[in-house]
């Protein structure tokens, strides 16, 4: 049904079971009469339920004569008499809107001082209402035409008459603003017929000649707005367009304020603002922004960055400085995961950042976001990030809106570092009296400022305070909302993982020589050696792989070990062992630490047996392939600084290739004894027990 607007107050009546009624709407909302109140005298018969309502399109209704007495008056007082509101809503349900007029007028766009400009809603509800009237008085025109031509015709003004009359009616349902006398009316009505919906639009709308500012007189404004040499205020602008208004045939401007207004305006500024404030400034402002969700899982995506950690301290010097942090933040539950202080935003800082984020999490991150400052590009060429991650990409360069976590540290700043005393504030930029620091105060206690390293001890208490506060989004502890949380596609990390990640590859392969094998990090040369066991070199790996070319990788923070690789045919690294570095001993027996003897006694015992394994498997494969020097009328010459117990080791495991072929044969040296006689064999019995002692 259609709302009856009455002395700007709105009523719903009709008829029900041809019974006058009122709607629970307009009794209570209208003030006349409370809910509760109204279902009391419902209960109680004072007033009458005519229907219930409940269902689809179906109100409530109360029988209008039951209402009592005072209710009645205040009805009437506030929407009129029954018949008039009846009346008028008859008439009111008679003018339907004309949708195609609210499309027309909504679309409509006229030049307001040289900018494209909307109807206001104001005159596309009015022109809209007149429309609408238009269109049903035309109807009611042609149909009392009609109808008076059916009946034998009759003056048409009386036709005109009655039109008019139905206008003044509708004027106080539906509030148009048609013309108040007849000639008007039927001009208006001629006008609408003719040209449409058009031609309601007043003149003062859209007519170009009400311009104030034209085409070229625009252009003109804005060159002088943009002018850096000279660089003009706002009402030097207007002092020199007006004295150009004359020559140019344009229209002087009547105020600055005006002018002001027109240069501020949303389509003019973008043409100017970069010329005043910078281009970037002008991006910021005006171009379109993403509308981005963070994400709600851990590890999901990792925010990496250099800041200034805003907490003076003193230097070795005295002097009064501030440092930075690179800080490696989980986007979803704003936890600090790794950090490193430096100076500089170098490979270093974000080497140790990551690291510490890694091992913290226990997992990869699925993307991270970093800026693009010096050290990440050795990170990517070193291909860190990608070890790390599935996706590394930087932040729009300038565009601190894309910064999440600058957000959040300047957040962090605020909350947890501003309770220092020591607290720098915010930028130079900072309005704000409590966003500056007391730098008389700052100098008068500079000897209670913060050295380095207890600048450093004071951030990570910061930063755990941090951790432990609740995240303003849900409420619940940031580490623990992290620690709860997983993230199927961030794999957890293992030890091979960290040394694929953070370990360095040495540029070149290295040799294992006598001495160990050699690592030069920085110019500092480490050596290190394979172990048996704790501190126990392993002297058969060594036998082995002396002199082979390994790849080397090395943790450049922790030099307690390597590890070797060898390269297959393919190219690929193949995992040999952990080398630890080289057992060193003193010379000087004086200043031995204990164990060390023993030790020297242990490793030559190893050397010497290392020797004797090598000669007995060296004179196996001589006497194998018939060229041992003893098959050829020579001798191999003894091991040089051995002992005699070494060398009779190695005589009595080498003696049996030292022997005539045919005497290794038990049946041939058989075949011998059987064709001897005893003069031979008084002559053969002769015992040498230094050569049966050796043997056994």
């Amino acid at each position: 049904m259609t709302t009856i607007v009455t002395n700007q107050r709105a009523a719903y009546m009709e008829y029900y079971k041809k019974t006058l009624c009122v709607t629970f709407k307009e009794l209570t909302e209208g003030g006349i009469i409370t809910g509760p109140t109204l279902l009391k005298n419902v209960q109680r018969g004072n007033i009458q339920s005519a229907n219930r309502g409940g269902g689809e399109g179906s109100k409530a209704l109360y029988v209008y004569a039951s209402l009592p007495m005072k209710y009645r008056m205040m009805f009437e007082a506030k929407y009129g008499k029954p018949a008039d509101v009846l009346k008028q809503q008859e008439l009111k349900e008679w003018v339907k809107e004309d949708g195609e007029a609210r499309l027309f007028y909504e679309s409509f766009e006229y030049d307001l001082n040289g900018v494209q400009t909307c109807l206001s809603q104001k005159l596309i509800d009015e022109y809209t209402s007149n429309a609408s009237v238009l269109k049903m008085l035309w109807e009611r025109m042609n149909a009392l035409t009609s109808t008076t031509h059916a009946l034998g015709g009759g003056r048409r003004g009386d036709l005109w008459d009655i039109v008019f009359t139905q206008s003044e009616k509708l004027r106080e349902v539906t509030g148009h603003t048609l013309p108040r006398n007849l000639a008007r009316l039927k001009e208006k009505m001629s006008q609408f017929k003719k040209s449409g919906y058009e031609s309601l639009i007043s003149g003062k709308v859209g007519n170009k000649n009400t311009l104030k500012i034209t085409e070229d007189a625009g252009r003109r404004l804005i060159a002088l707005k943009r002018s850096r040499v000279p660089v003009l205020t706002d009402s030097q602008i207007f002092e020199q367009f007006n004295q150009e208004c004359e020559s140019k045939g344009w229209k002087p401007l009547k105020s600055v304020r005006s002018l002001k207004m027109w240069l501020e305006s949303a389509a003019i500024e973008p043409l100017w603002h970069d010329a005043v404030y910078g281009e970037m400034s002008a991006h910021q402002k005006f171009d379109r922004r993403h509308k981005t969700q963070l994400p709600t899982m851990r590890d999901a995506l990792w925010y990496g960055d250099g800041t200034k950690i805003n907490l003076y301290y003193r230097d070795e010097d005295g002097k009064v400085r501030t440092t930075s942090v690179y800080e490696v933040i989980d986007a979803a539950t704003e936890v600090f995961l790794g950090f490193c202080i430096s100076d500089n935003e170098d490979y270093e800082a974000q080497y140790m950042a990551y690291r510490m984020a890694i091992q913290v999490s226990g997992h990869k991150p699925y993307e991270i976001v970093h800026d693009n400052q010096g050290g990440h590009k050795k990170a990517n060429s070193s291909g860190m990030l990608d070890k790390i991650c599935h996706i590394h990409r930087t932040t729009a360069p300038y565009n601190g809106a894309s910064k999440t976590i600058e957000s959040v540290f300047g957040r962090f700043q605020q909350q947890v570092l501003h309770k220092d005393w020591r607290f720098t504030g915010q930028n130079i930029t900072a309005k704000k009296e409590s966003s500056r620091p007391n730098m008389e105060f700052i100098e008068a206690n500079k000897d209670k400022l913060y050295t380095l390293d207890e600048l450093k001890a004071a951030y990570l208490k910061a930063r755990t305070e941090w951790n432990e506060m609740a995240h303003p989004a849900t409420g619940e502890q940031r580490m623990k909302m992290y620690q709860e949380s997983e993230n199927p596609e961030a794999p957890i990390v293992t030890a091979s993982d960290m040394i694929d990640m953070f370990w360095v590859t040495c540029d070149r392969m290295s040799t294992f020589t006598s001495s160990g094998i050699e690592v030069t990090v920085k110019g500092k040369k480490r050596v290190y050696e394979v172990m048996s066991e704790p501190g126990v070199p392993d002297i058969e790996w060594r036998r082995k792989h002396t002199y082979q070319k390994f790849v080397v990788k090395y943790d450049p923070y922790d030099f307690q070990s390597i590890r070797l690789y060898w390269k297959d045919k393919a190219g690929e690294l193949r995992f040999e062992r952990v080398a630890e570095p080289y057992i060193v001993i003193h010379r000087a027996i004086q200043e031995q630490a204990e164990g060390e003897a023993t030790f020297i006694r242990q490793q030559q015992a190893a050397a010497d047996q290392s020797r004797i394994e090598r000669q007995v498997a060296a004179k196996a494969i001589e006497y194998a392939e018939g060229v041992a020097p003893e098959q050829n009328g020579l001798h191999t010459p003894d091991l040089k600084g051995v002992s005699a117990d070494v060398q009779r080791q190695i005589d009595r495991r080498t003696r049996k290739y030292a022997s005539i072929p045919e005497e290794l044969s038990l049946g041939r040296v058989t075949k011998k004894i059987s064709n001897m006689d005893w003069s031979e064999v008084e002559q053969a019995v002769t015992v040498d027990f230094k050569k049966v002692a050796g043997k056994l």
